[in-house]
């Protein structure tokens, strides 16, 4: 069964949902027979390259806050991905276009090694305080260490049109199935799940996509899978203290 997950690597829920549901499917049974292809969303798909700005300014004027207060969001987000075992930088990080890392995901895909590299971008972008956005040799490094060749990351770097058309592809898929935010995950193509679920509902999702055979007519969505958190074009949502 094949599990297709949207998500951008700027998108914090992002990084907390994927974790819980590699928990989910390390703990599922049939865990050796499920193929997990990531899909490229960009959040900002108009933001230019080499145009970062930092996180808490954006969020304050994205949402209309003042900053201690974006920083307050952020300190929450820090704790969501902390229960997760997940490190967050809550202060220092930048934001910026993700189309780059996108299209290296492809290579990945085509290399065996994108969940390798997604977790190495998400590692990079919410725990490190280098930026990922922009800057082409921290963006090869990364790769090199995922696995992926230097060479042929540097190619795809350097070829703005090498994977554009796939990235673009997921996205137009994504809108076809109904994604307005992510993460976004989609079961067998027959079951939507949208956010960044706790693991127990990745589970109950994935028994439920398993056991069953009847074609569906769109996605539905499993029993108990309503309301996660995610991240759209006008934002993240933001938890509460």
């Amino acid at each position: 069964m094949r599990v297709e997950i949207w998500s951008d690597i700027a998108c914090p829920w992002c990084y907390v949902g994927k974790a819980r549901f590699d928990k989910a499917l390390a703990a599922f049974p049939h865990r050796d027979r499920i193929e997990v292809v990531h899909r490229s969303f960009e959040l900002d798909p108009a933001r230019p390259k080499g145009d970062p700005e930092l996180v808490l300014p954006m969020l304050a004027k994205k949402y209309g806050m003042s900053e201690a207060q974006a920083a307050e969001a952020e300190r929450n987000l820090g704790q969501n991905a902390a229960a997760e075992g997940l490190p967050y930088l809550t202060e220092g990080r930048d934001h910026g276009s993700t189309f780059d890392m996108h299209r290296l995901l492809h290579l990945a895909k085509a290399r065996g090694r994108q969940d390798e590299l997604l977790a190495v971008l998400y590692r990079a972008n919410f725990a490190e305080t280098a930026t990922v956005f922009g800057d082409d040799e921290r963006l090869v490094a990364l790769a090199v260490e995922a696995g992926l060749e230097e060479a042929e990351a540097r190619e795809v770097l350097a070829d703005e049109q090498r994977y554009a058309a796939e990235v673009r592809a997921d996205e137009r898929a994504a809108t076809e199935l109904g994604a307005s935010g992510v993460p976004f995950f989609v079961l067998d193509r027959r079951y939507g799940v949208s956010g960044a679920q706790p693991a127990d509902v990745f589970t109950q999702a994935l028994t439920q996509a398993w056991e069953s055979h009847v074609p569906a007519s769109g996605l539905a969505t499993p029993a108990g899978a309503e309301g996660g958190e995610a991240c759209g074009p006008d934002g993240c949502e933001v938890p509460k203290g």
